[in-house]
Order: C-alpha cells, then structure tokens, then sequence
C-alpha cells in the first residue's frame, strides 16, 4: 500500500514541519523542529514535488528511491528535486524524529531573476541513484552558512532588494553545489572507472548482439539506464573521464565497429549501416566521412 505526499506551496510544507512562512515562494527548513513523523502501515510514501526541494539529510529514515533505482542518500548528503519529479521512500514503521535541513523554492520566485535564466543548467536536479552529494565536514559548513544567509533575508521585511538578495544567495549556494560535484567526480574517481569499464563492456555486448538492428543505434539513454545512471550524471561522469560527452564516445565507437566492419567483411555499405542501427545508409556515409576524412568506400579502398 503507498501514500502519497504532495509539496505543492510553501505554506502548507511549512505547517506541515512547524515553520512559520516567511515568504510565500521561498522557504529554509530546520527538521528538527518538526513533529514525530510516523506514516502508519503504509509500505511506501511517494513524494511528489511541485517546488524545487534540496535537502541535507542527517538521520536514517527509509530508502529512497527514484524511479526503479535508489538513491545513496546517507546521513550527510544532498539531494535535489525539481517540479514534476517524484521520490519514494519506504516506510520504516516506527515514529523517528526527521532531522536535516530543506532549502524550498517555487518557480515563480526565479521569474525575473538571473537565476531563472540558468536553473536548467544546474543538471544535478535530474540526478538519480547512486548520485546524492556527499559533503565534507568543511562543504557542509559552507552549505549550512548558505542556508544561513538566505534565512536571514527571508527574515528581513520584504522591500525592492529581497528578491534580488534571496536568488543571489540561492543561487550561490547551486555554484558551490557544482564545485563540491565536480570534487566528488574526482574522489570517487575509482568507482567512476569502475561504470567507465562496465560502460566499455555494455557497448562491446550491444554490438555483439542484434540490438542495432532491433532498437536501433546506442544511445546515451539506454546505457545510462544499463547503469542505473539519470543521463545527466552518466553524461557528465564520461565528461569528466573521456573528455568526451558520452553522445561523442558513443558515436566514435560506432564509427570504430564501422571501420573495422568495412575492413573485415564483403558486406556492402548499406548492409553496414542498417547492422550498425542506422535507419538510412546516407547518414551513416555523412557521419563517417566527417569523423574519418573518407567516405566508407574511399575507406574501404585505401585498405
């Protein structure tokens, strides 16, 4: 049986953890000051969410999952939600105290502001499992002072700076969000090889088998589901290992199974393309004539 708990405005989330609303669009959550939480005998709560949600979480309090895939969401770790996402954690049927703090905002804040020119670049909102960040001691003194500053303003009288001051701040704290990623793609660096070879060994299967030919070419999608990755994260992740966005690795590696294919066999160059995944041969022609410098043909002729 599953629950489902809708965030939809500032005000109701407020009453719901014993804050007073400061400001209807932008709210700063301390946890600890909420009610018990005991969800009864319901196996599963859904969140869904109508605002964006970052929270710091601080006590155990059920799996959460996103989709099929859970998070590694642990005590002292970030994780963000954006409008019309949803969330699942499994109901531990026993009474706990929530602890942790929530930075809450509604889209509406971010009309006007240079923050809502760039929230879709903050790609970590579509992250899904395994992909929480996990802050030092040091971040989360940085995270909590963010926090700190942002309750400040909420708490001032609102005036012809609020807003500004307010999406300044949130806004700061997204930046360092970003750079305390980019230092957990390097720390985790072993783990990142570890999806990197898993990634390698998906795509040597993918060709191996009639998959081109049924779905068609690889795409990033279908490794990063393979990975129990969000695209977002597997993308980047590749980014950070290759160089290369995980669309151009992809799309080397068909042109290297291309290559050797136009090597190795009779086959024609239209037969290529469609046992590659192509859906019309010219396009393979165009993509390989652009990566390589000749034409398959041409290729084919000069070994």
């Amino acid at each position: 049986m599953e629950k489902t708990y809708r965030i939809n405005t500032i005000t109701e989330y407020n009453a719901d953890n014993n804050h007073k609303t400061l400001h209807p669009l932008v709210s700063v959550i301390d946890f600890s000051k909420a009610n018990l939480r005991n969800w009864g005998n319901v196996d599963t709560i859904r969140f869904e969410y109508g605002l964006y949600c970052i929270y710091l979480k601080d006590v155990k309090c059920g799996d959460m999952k996103y989709g099929r895939h859970y998070y590694d969401y642990q005590a002292g770790t970030l994780v963000f939600f954006s409008p019309n996402q949803y969330s699942e954690i499994e109901n531990p049927k026993v009474s706990y105290q929530p602890m942790g703090f929530g930075l809450i905002f509604h889209a509406d804040f971010l009309i006007g502001t240079s923050l809502g020119k760039t929230i879709q670049q903050y790609k970590f909102f579509n992250y899904q499992s395994n992909e929480a960040l996990h802050l030092s001691d040091d971040e989360r003194k940085m995270i909590m002072d963010c926090f700190a500053k942002i309750e400040f303003e909420l708490k001032q009288p609102i005036d012809k700076h609020s807003k500004k001051l307010i999406s300044s701040n949130i806004e700061l704290f997204l930046d360092y969000c970003q750079r305390f990623y980019d230092r957990q793609f390097v720390t985790r660096e072993n783990v990142n090889k570890g999806i990197l070879e898993r990634f390698e060994d998906l795509m040597n299967t993918y060709f191996s088998s009639e998959k081109p030919q049924t779905i068609g070419l690889p795409s990033v999608a279908y490794f990063a589901d393979e990975l129990h990755l969000s695209a977002n994260y597997f993308g980047d992740l590749i980014k950070k290992e290759t160089g290369q966005s995980a669309k151009d690795y992809i799309l080397n590696r068909t042109i290297e199974e291309a290559k050797n294919l136009i090597y190795e066999n009779d086959k024609t160059v239209n037969e290529i393309a469609y046992g590659l995944g192509f859906k019309y041969p010219q396009h393979f022609t165009r993509l390989f004539k652009q990566k390589v410098g000749y034409t398959p043909n041409e290729f084919r002729g000069l070994n």
